[in-house]
């Protein structure tokens, strides 16, 4: 594909909140991210979607959680005191909706350059990549997958995310 057919959005410039799952390391913008809050506390939610590992009670708000894992394809990991909940807030039906992100580790803030930033790498075995993957972050000690936390879930699966939002 030549560069002026390319279609798919590369990441802007700017800071990052990274963090972990398994042994590679995503990065969400900063200005998605409200807070970062311990992983525990969590309400199991019976009949929830999958990917809906529970509720979190925030300031007298009970805030949904999804485990990144699972949105990946990847299996659930273990348990741990490194994992935190990133809430998040996200476009939705002209308003903002507000969201859990279970993940491993949080691991810090990074400012990404645009000479830092590469197109997203090619899937193997010719699949497409997901559209939420925007970029990588090509930084000197380590490589991390830029991620739009618009692009999750399409408008019925959020729909269906944010109706356990009080």
């Amino acid at each position: 594909m030549t560069p002026e057919c390319a279609v798919a959005t590369i990441a802007q410039a700017g800071k990052y909140l990274s963090f972990r799952l398994d042994s590679q390391e995503y990065g969400l913008e900063i200005l998605k991210v409200q807070e970062i809050v311990g992983a525990t506390g969590l309400s199991a939610l019976p009949l929830a979607p999958e990917n809906i590992r529970g509720l979190i009670r925030l300031r007298g708000r009970d805030i949904p959680v999804v485990e990144l894992r699972g949105l990946f394809g990847l299996k659930t990991g273990q348990e741990s005191e490194k994992n935190c909940v990133i809430i998040a807030q996200i476009p939705f039906l002209g308003s903002v909706a507000t969201l859990g992100l279970l993940v491993d580790e949080v691991c810090e803030v990074l400012n990404i350059t645009d000479d830092e930033i590469q197109f997203p790498p090619s899937l193997a075995g010719g699949m497409e990549e997901p559209d939420f993957i925007t970029g990588m972050g090509k930084l000197e000690e380590k490589d991390v997958i830029l991620l739009e936390i618009e692009k999750f879930f399409n408008e019925e699966e959020l729909k269906t995310v944010v109706m356990w939002d009080d």
